[in-house]
């Protein structure tokens, strides 16, 4: 079974991503729109295509990816199944960065990327932060100091929501961070690229540790294992992914903690083999929700990040229920 997740979960990526291309308010061929696009012909086709249903794919897929690895490494890591990607602190100071963009018009030559790039550099910043409090790369100092971060990040953005210039603004910044893939385009998926390719390496790189430590601290230093080193990859590796998507896409919940809780069991509870299963599962499930926030009826969009929550919160009462049956 556990050999056969990785083949499947691809199968039904090709499929959704596949169906995502499809799903419109415009009847259009896709694999001809796809070739006119790539072609670089200039047919109803390959604008649909290849300028607004591609990138909005093509960032769900890479955000939803980048969601679930980071919180399959993190509980790997931390030996916690309640480990989430928002205990880097990264997530609030990417949204941070983003609100600072509506309050007080940074990068204004940038247009519709500015609030992406100031969210990186708000992700960036909360992770130097958080880093630096923890001191040690012990895991409950490495909890401790990513909520102070988040909470801290949480502050000042109901600070910057607080004292909005105006109300449109307010609604602006409001739904930017509930979250979407929408009105994306391939700017903003080359802004994601490179701090998602860096942290899947650095967590990637660090898979023997995540096997050691599976079987306790002294175990994985009796490997010969830098416990230290590689626990600090494993942490920024996470803090990139999860605040370069919430850079681009605003906050969707919920996919870095249940994903990794699906999965487990299907690759015997190794954390080491659950890191692409999880990227796939991400991606899947986040492609999946954005083309059911396409399907419903027209008039105002329900954001990406609000369906994520309201599927995700009975599937986590669920789990939360079957482990208390398990134990009790």
């Amino acid at each position: 079974m556990a050999r056969l997740i990785t083949p499947a979960l691809l199968a039904l990526l090709l499929l959704v991503t596949l169906l995502s291309l499809s799903v419109g308010s415009t009847a259009i061929e896709v694999l001809p729109g796809l070739l006119d696009f790539f072609s670089g012909q200039q047919s109803l086709n390959a604008i649909v295509v290849g300028e607004i249903r591609l990138p909005r794919t093509l960032i769900a897929l890479a955000v939803g990816a980048a969601l679930g690895l980071s919180g399959a490494a993190l509980q790997g890591l931390l030996r916690n199944p309640l480990a989430e990607p928002g205990l880097t602190g990264a997530s609030q100071g990417a949204a941070l960065g983003a609100a600072s963009v509506f309050y007080f018009g940074l990068f204004p030559s940038l247009g519709a990327a500015a609030p992406s790039v100031a969210g990186l550099i708000g992700a960036g910043v909360a992770l130097v932060l958080m880093l630096a409090l923890a001191g040690s790369a012990r895991s409950h100092m490495v909890i401790m100091a990513g909520l102070a971060i988040s909470t801290l990040c949480g502050a000042a953005l109901a600070t910057v929501l607080n004292f909005a210039p105006n109300p449109y603004a307010m609604q602006e910044l409001v739904f930017w961070l509930l979250g979407s893939v929408s009105e994306r385009g391939l700017d903003h998926l080359w802004l994601l690229l490179p701090p998602l390719l860096a942290g899947s390496l650095l967590i990637i790189s660090q898979r023997r540790l995540l096997s050691g430590l599976s079987l306790g601290d002294q175990v994985a230093r009796s490997m010969g294992l830098n416990y230290r080193y590689g626990s600090i990859m494993l942490v920024l590796g996470a803090a990139l992914l999860v605040g370069s998507s919430v850079a681009v896409a605003g906050s969707i919940g919920f996919v870095g903690l249940l994903v990794p809780h699906l999965l487990r069991p299907l690759v015997q509870h190794r954390p080491e083999r659950l890191l692409i299963p999880a990227a796939l599962a991400g991606a899947i499930l986040v492609c999946a929700a954005d083309i059911c926030v396409r399907l419903l009826p027209p008039g105002r969009e329900l954001k990406l990040g609000v369906l994520t929550s309201i599927l995700g919160t009975p599937l986590f009462i669920w789990l939360v229920w079957k482990e208390r049956k398990r134990w009790n």
